[in-house]
């Protein structure tokens, strides 16, 4: 006598028409070339061969398409004014080609290592002036 499993079904955000309804336990490949960058969800409905279902749904977010980089803006920060804003855009190319052009953002010089350089050459002139008097 065969034992009857479990169906499982599987739905990705609100389609009605399944991606994929398989026989459990089993491995599924999810390719997310197929979906659109942003937040999705993967909703999973199994049903027992007496009838009962389950439903398990997992958030997720699709990040296929080049990463963007911002420099001179945050999320939610309050701007006035005139903004300078860096920003690069870049692929990762493929799984067996690792692509160097463009491939890191370039970011200006920070705050306080400007702060840092001009106390250190504001000591040594101080130092100078106080030590090599003529």
């Amino acid at each position: 006598m065969s034992e009857e499993k479990s169906k499982v079904t599987l739905f990705v955000d609100e389609d009605m028409q399944p991606i994929a309804e398989l026989k459990a336990p089993v491995q599924f490949e999810l390719d997310t070339r197929k979906l659109t960058d942003g937040e999705h969800t993967l909703k999973i409905v199994s049903k027992s061969p007496t009838g009962r279902e389950g439903i398990k749904k997992i958030k997720f977010i699709v990040r296929n398409g080049p990463a963007i980089d911002i420099e001179g803006m945050r999320d939610n920060e309050v701007l006035d004014g005139v903004i300078p804003l860096m920003i690069n855009a870049y692929d990762k190319g493929d799984q067996k080609k690792f692509m160097i052009v463009g491939s890191e953002t370039p970011q200006s010089v920070p705050s306080w290592l400007w702060i840092l350089l001009v106390a250190f050459f504001g000591w040594a002139a101080f130092y100078t002036i106080s030590n090599f008097s003529l």
